[in-house]
């Protein structure tokens, strides 16, 4: 089966509410992700209902972002959100649970941040080190057995 999928725009100040209508409506919170785009984030709130996949979709500065949260309607939503902080940077207040910045422990606070992100014009080498020959013993094979 295909699902029937939709973006709608959201606004930091619209979130909880339309969140609240999917709620209420019997929808199903999905995931929330985010990624950056230079001078922005984009946070995508998805939501599936009876064949019908919803997408939420906002933008938030990359400088100081910040929201709302949802956890208050979708209380799962504070795993997500925990995540949004620690992974990007985004404060989002009232989580129903907030683990401080410590739900994930990085080698660099909110990798994922415009601050912390990697110019696309950066690559990588990946060097493959030689292996060495290895000698091991085989095993005969095994002659099946007639029944």
């Amino acid at each position: 089966m295909i699902e029937q999928q939709n973006i709608l725009s959201a606004t930091p100040a619209t979130l909880v509410d339309l969140a609240r209508e999917r709620h209420v409506q019997g929808w199903r919170l999905v995931q929330i992700c985010a990624t950056t785009l230079g001078d922005t984030m984009q946070l995508d709130y998805a939501f599936d209902r009876h064949g019908t996949y919803e997408v939420l979709r906002l933008s938030l500065p990359s400088a100081a972002p910040r929201l709302a949260s949802i956890s208050g309607v979708y209380w799962a939503a504070f795993i997500y959100e925990n995540e949004l902080h620690d992974l990007f940077g985004i404060e989002v207040e009232g989580m129903a649970i907030d683990f401080k910045g410590t739900f994930y422990k990085t080698m660099v606070k909110y990798p994922f941040s415009a601050k912390n992100s990697v110019a696309p014009s950066v690559t990588a080498t990946v060097v493959t080190p030689a292996l060495a020959p290895v000698s091991a013993p085989v095993a005969a094979p095994v002659a099946a057995s007639a029944v």
